[in-house]
């Protein structure tokens, strides 16, 4: 089928003009042909030499060269065939992907100190406090930082102070060994000042550098922090706040600081940007538009009188999609700078070649660390136990790598557009759940279900979920859940529910269980060595991190697990029976009642079945034919 129009000239002659010429040869003979078709006998030298076939051959070149432009211009809309870096990343940006140039190593590493001794204790007066971003050096040169900072004098379930006797004299402790572990990242911190004078409307500033990881923080000439943030429209994120019972959400519950160091509440941020990466060594800037640094309609509260303000008609509000994020419609989306200056700290490195070897972590910087004491009055000793710090990573670095290819940034992207951020199966509140920051208090386990129909009020539909969690205790034993860890869970969670969505967090029953089994064991084989053989495959087998809530027993596999036991000749019974009161759980349970077909079923109410004290609970017999 031939494309194509008919034109009239100034002379009244219809003229057919083709379209589906697009490359040099086609173009150049359709002109060719028009020529001998409207203008016979004007000229009709088409010779490789002659001067007609020189324009007729520029025409076709210019031609060739805008349709090859346009080709590329439409290709390159379009993330699957994209291929420009520039282009890539903002068809990333815009399916809400943020593509990494640079992905940093993490690497566990342990950090020591020295303490002298009080007695048989350890004087904490002489605990270290490493401040934040403390910088550690490989032997290769790589740099590390550890985010978080040190406070030896602090222990809990979650942040463990080891503490161990390293010197002693006739029996009495002199020295005692403290021990920290941590998360670092192969990165450095870099420093760039920007000066903002008149205001302008979203301005921006780049940032030049190689294996750029991202922005660390950005304080002003006020001292003013800046919040990064996904996109301006958003003005809140969530803010850690130290947890000093009794001002937590239950001023009568038992303290439980040391398991939840941090409450999580959401915190407004008029000041806020976006960071975009144009390429693989520019990171863009961009700040809001607001120009009253006084500007108050961040911290207005929606009310009748307020929400639509800034509308073309305000009047008429029925058919306006409002969003929680920008109600009053300012179209500011925070406050741009002016008349300050901008100190910008990031972080640059990763790459494969920060995955360093195990063991080769071995220098921290100490110029800001301090004692938890200020007024230490023994100098020598001070700088006796400084003198003692040491730091090793017993396990290799790893994660680093070079960025996303071309390849992974098409995928990733088309991935994150479908995902949106949100929750929308069980699956992603469970794993919304566990992604729990650790600083707001830890979920050990987390089960999901609709709510029961029998349980539904009236009107109410199976939207509503029941979310049962638990959380562990300082011996990494499975306990309720505190409201305050719940109120954190609750407001992390509220960020990604969708709207249809009512979830109701709930605690989990917990069913303590104790094992006993009896084995016959072959000959030539140690009883003794073969019944903790089996005891420990029993508590392996049981281990919580094995063990999710309402997961059902089943005997065969023990029967099996013991079975496989070196010295194991024959399993004749195992039995495994409930445990409660005291220092157990409080609920009862029927194991007997809950056996069928001799697989140990969870109640009806989301239970977990644990062994609390797997050393006393876990007993074996031997047993001769």
């Amino acid at each position: 089928m031939a494309y194509g129009s008919s034109t009239t000239n100034p002379n009244g002659t219809n003229r057919t003009i083709k379209y589906t010429s697009r490359d040099f040869d086609t173009l150049r003979n359709s002109l060719i042909e028009y020529s001998k078709t409207y203008f016979p006998t004007t000229y009709n030298d088409f010779s490789p030499n002659s001067p007609g076939s020189l324009f007729i051959e520029m025409a076709a070149y210019v031609g060739d060269v805008l349709s090859f432009y346009l080709d590329n211009q439409i290709q390159e809309t379009f993330l699957q065939y994209a291929r420009q870096e520039s282009n890539l990343y903002d068809l990333a940006y815009m399916m809400g992907y943020k593509p990494q140039v640079t992905t940093a190593a993490i690497v566990d590493v342990d950090v020591y100190q020295q303490v002298p001794a009080i007695g048989d204790e350890a004087d904490f007066n002489y605990a270290l406090l490493f401040p934040e971003n403390s910088v550690l050096t490989s032997q290769n040169g790589t740099s590390f930082i550890i985010e978080d900072s040190i406070d030896f004098s602090f222990s809990s379930s979650q942040d463990p102070t080891e503490v161990s006797i390293y010197q002693e004299s006739s029996g009495t402790p002199q020295y005692f060994l403290l021990k920290k572990k941590r998360k670092a990242i192969s990165a450095t911190i870099k420093t760039e000042s920007f000066t903002f004078t008149d205001v302008e409307r979203y301005p921006t500033i780049n940032i030049t550098d190689t294996n750029i990881i991202g922005i660390l923080d950005i304080t002003d000439s006020d001292n003013n922090e800046w919040t990064e943030v996904p996109y301006l429209a958003q003005e809140t994120v969530l803010e850690p706040i130290k947890n000093k019972n009794p001002f937590g959400p239950d001023p009568y519950a038992e303290g439980d600081n040391e398991n939840v160091p941090y409450l999580l509440r959401y915190k407004k941020v008029p000041r806020r940007f976006v960071s975009r990466f144009k390429s693989k060594t520019q990171l863009s800037l961009q700040f809001g538009a607001g120009t009253n640094q006084n500007n108050t309609d961040e911290v207005i509260i929606p009310n009748p009188d307020n929400v639509g303000i800034g509308l073309p008609n305000s009047i008429d509000k029925k058919d306006t999609a409002f969003n929680p994020s920008n109600f009053l419609f300012s179209g500011t989306y925070g406050i741009a700078p002016s008349n300050t200056t901008l100190t910008v700290r990031y972080l640059v490195g990763g790459g494969v070649d920060s995955n360093i070897a195990s063991n080769t972590i071995n220098t921290i910087n100490t110029d800001n660390v301090s004692f938890q004491k200020d007024d230490i009055s023994d100098s020598t000793e001070a700088q006796l136990i400084f003198d003692t710090i040491l730091i090793n990573n017993p396990q290799a670095a790893v994660g680093g790598s070079d960025g996303d290819s071309i390849e992974e940034i098409r995928n990733n992207s088309l991935a994150n557009f479908g995902a949106q951020n949100r929750t929308v199966t069980e699956e992603d509140y469970l794993v919304r759940t566990l992604s729990l920051p650790p600083q707001f208090g830890t979920i050990a386990k987390a089960y999901i279900e609709p709510e029961k129909l029998d349980n539904l009020l009236p009107g109410e539909t199976q939207s509503s979920l029941n979310l049962y969690v638990l959380a562990y205790n300082n011996e990494k034993q499975l306990t309720p859940a505190s409201p305050t860890l719940k109120q954190n869970l609750k407001t992390y969670i509220s960020e990604y529910r969708t709207i249809g969505d009512s979830v109701k967090i709930r605690d989990a029953f917990i069913i303590n269980i104790g094992v006993d089994f009896e084995i016959v064991i072959s000959p030539n084989f140690n009883s003794n060595e073969v019944i903790n053989n089996c005891i420990t495959a029993v508590k392996n087998y049981f281990d919580i991190n094995n063990q999710q809530i309402n997961q059902p027993i089943y005997s065969r596999e023990l029967y099996l697990v013991l079975d496989r036991v070196p010295g194991v000749q024959t399993v004749n019974e195992v039995k495994i029976f409930n445990k409660n009161g005291g220092t157990y759980s409080q609920y009862g349970y029927d194991i007997e009642g809950a056996t069928r077909n001799r697989v140990i079923y969870p109640s009806l109410d989301p239970c977990i079945f644990e062994i609390k004290y797997p050393n006393t609970d876990i007993r074996g017999r031997a047993t001769t034919l």
